[in-house]
């Protein structure tokens, strides 16, 4: 039988030993954070005719790099706590047909107009009028 100071004593290591783990193994902490330094694939099938599939990289400080199913650009990502705002930069379009390209300015505009993110592992989600969700590239 373990006496109440003992299991006190035992609580503390414990305790002592989950703070010195988690210390050491920061990109668990990270696992649930906004995924600045990533690139992420959007969570949508290929348009008809292209094997492309939009991919998002947010940078350290929320420069974005935006290489979508027609259209390429950048955009900036500010951040706190599960509030999001996005502004979308200048983007280039490459001759593709009207369809890819309205696809496009439509996952800017639901971008722009996402207000909240949450992230489960390896999903990000951004919620808006039309919720989007990424999925964080790990190779």
């Amino acid at each position: 039988m373990v006496s109440t100071r003992g299991f006190l004593r035992l609580a503390v290591v414990g305790a002592a030993l989950t703070a010195a783990i988690s210390s050491l193994c920061p990109a668990a902490q990270a696992e649930d954070g906004f995924p600045f330094g990533f690139e992420m694939t959007l969570d949508a099938l290929p348009q008809p005719g292209s094997k492309r599939i939009p991919t998002l990289e947010i940078g350290d400080h929320g420069e974005a790099k935006l290489d979508l199913w027609c259209k390429s650009g950048t955009g900036q990502f500010s951040v706190a706590g599960n509030t999001v705002i996005f502004v979308a930069g200048q983007l280039q379009d490459r001759d593709c047909p009207s369809a890819r390209a309205q696809a496009d300015d439509d996952l800017v505009a639901a971008l722009s107009e996402a207000t909240t993110w949450r992230r489960r592992g390896d999903l990000v989600s951004f919620v808006g009028a039309k919720p989007l969700r990424f999925r964080i590239n790990t190779n």
